[in-house]
């Protein structure tokens, strides 16, 4: 249950507790909370664990040069730390930092990962049951692995056939397409939750973790199946917030475990990640000619630019040109 707030008590004394309160107060996503938290303690024990209100922007300075020299960070990691750090001082400690002078990450992007579509289809055959589900969800979608796992009963509208993606990568919500392929493997597996929550509620169990105090707006929505889990965990867990014993959604791990072992029994060459399935979707919709700004609002890009570099891995280049040699 690690995408869960954990509860704070309501006038914390320790720095890193209000730090995350601050932070909940100012409703920055979940997501923000745990990147911003890392990064500033990181910071801290880069320099020995000084408190924060002790250093200065010389002491930013030289966290941010040693994650571009010595730790060949990105651009856009040392630009979160940069993040973190700014909302540590000039937010939460409210002093303010400017004119810093650190030597900028020079290791850019790399290109994503592409399975193709005979890979992808290997892959697949290499699955089975609730994981082969989640994997061709992902490719046929575009949904993040979390976005996958945090899909509830409710999300799957087969009458619109459309995917609703709730509080996706900066807590935005949109929706995607349903594959049509997939309706009747999806009712299955919504008729095995009912099954499951039926069992769970008949064992005094059966409430469902809700965000954003919803389980107060909607007082019984919490026991609906509705707004059950897609894919359950198949164990109940304690609420690390309430210590209610509570059916979560499936750990991102076992995702990621079946899909390294099944890239390796298709004797694929290349990394198995999870994420490669949302990145073939992309690659594949452009070889298909389906326009940016479309594929763009479907992987719920804020800006067309990061959609663009898909358009360096589709096949036969990003222009659709042809070698010379293979005109020989």
């Amino acid at each position: 249950m690690d995408d869960i707030r954990h509860k704070i008590p309501n006038k914390p004394t320790r720095f890193m507790v209000q730090l995350r309160q601050h932070i909940r107060i100012n409703g920055l996503a979940y997501r923000t909370e745990q990147t911003y938290v890392h990064w500033i303690k990181r910071f801290i024990y880069f320099h020995n664990k000084q408190h924060p209100k002790d250093m200065d922007a010389i002491h930013i300075e030289a966290f941010l040069n040693d994650l571009a020299i010595n730790k060949h960070c990105s651009v856009s990691t040392q630009k979160i730390a940069l993040n973190a750090l700014m909302y540590l001082y000039r937010k939460f400690l409210a002093v303010e930092v400017s004119h810093l002078s650190f030597s900028p990450a020079r290791t850019h992007r790399r290109l994503p990962v592409v399975y193709s579509r005979a890979e992808v289809s290997s892959i697949l055959s290499n699955l089975k049951g609730v994981h082969r589900l989640q994997v061709e969800l992902m490719y046929g979608t575009g949904l993040r692995s979390a976005e996958l796992l945090s899909l509830r009963v409710k999300d799957i509208d087969f009458e619109s056939n459309n995917i609703f993606v709730r509080a996706g990568k900066g807590d935005k919500d949109r929706t995607t397409m349903l594959p049509q392929r997939l309706i009747p493997a999806l009712k299955n597996q919504i008729t095995e939750v009912e099954h499951l929550h039926q069992s769970d509620i008949a064992q005094g169990f059966g409430e469902v973790y809700m965000p954003y105090a919803l389980d107060r707006k909607y007082p019984g929505a919490a026991r609906e199946t509705a707004w059950q889990y897609l894919f359950p965990s198949s164990q109940i867990g304690r609420d690390p917030r309430t210590g209610i014993l509570r059916r979560h959604h499936l750990h991102p791990s076992a995702l990621r475990k079946q899909v390294t072992r099944a890239v390796k029994a298709a004797g694929i060459n290349k990394p198995a990640k999870t994420h490669s399935f949302r990145h073939s979707f992309a690659t594949h919709l452009l070889e298909s000619g389906y326009d940016i700004r479309t594929i763009q609002v479907l992987l719920g890009h804020s800006d067309v630019t990061t959609t663009q570099i898909y358009t360096h891995v589709v096949n036969r280049g990003g222009n659709g040109v042809i070698s010379p040699s293979d005109r020989l």
